[in-house]
């Protein structure tokens, strides 16, 4: 199992777009058995809000629910439990870093390096572009998803099914 965190400052725009997108993808692939995805925020500030309206309707425009997500802060325990823990921009991840007191086992990434850049996801709750944020996140997850080549059990169902 690949076990996936996207993580932004409040879980409420781009970190719930990416697990829902990334969620998505994997699901039209066929390897929803293979991943494990959520996000989280590195702040406090949104606990137990929803997704933010801007980003709900974009992803049910996509036929995509996250009907009943609610922002929640990362956890240590998160950090064993996750291989790979995804942050939109460079600030998330200084403020992860010292959430968790580091990254010693190497698991903190960007998730425009998947894609191949070292730019950040900018923030719509900022820059009130979702379109663009949404964009980038896809670019993103199609990178992220194209580093782990599908199962033999997932060839399997793909040929026979």
């Amino acid at each position: 199992m690949i076990r996936v965190m996207f993580i932004c400052h409040g879980n409420i725009c781009r970190s719930p777009m990416a697990e829902f997108l990334f969620r998505e993808m994997v699901r039209k692939a066929g390897r929803e058995d293979e991943f494990l995805i959520d996000s989280a925020a590195v702040s406090r500030e949104e606990i137990g809000n929803p997704v933010y309206p801007p980003v709900r309707r974009l992803l049910e425009a996509d036929g995509i629910s996250c009907e009943n997500k609610r922002a929640r802060q990362v956890t240590p325990e998160d950090y064993r439990r996750f291989d790979f823990l995804i942050c939109m921009d460079r600030s998330n991840i200084r403020n992860l870093k010292a959430l968790l007191g580091g990254d010693p086992s190497d698991k903190i990434r960007l998730l425009l390096s998947y894609a191949g850049s070292h730019d950040s996801v900018s923030d719509p709750w900022y820059t009130r572009d979702f379109e663009a944020a949404r964009r980038d996140i896809l670019r993103g997850c199609r990178g992220l998803l194209s580093q782990f080549p599908p199962s033999v059990e997932s060839l399997r169902k793909e040929l026979f099914s």
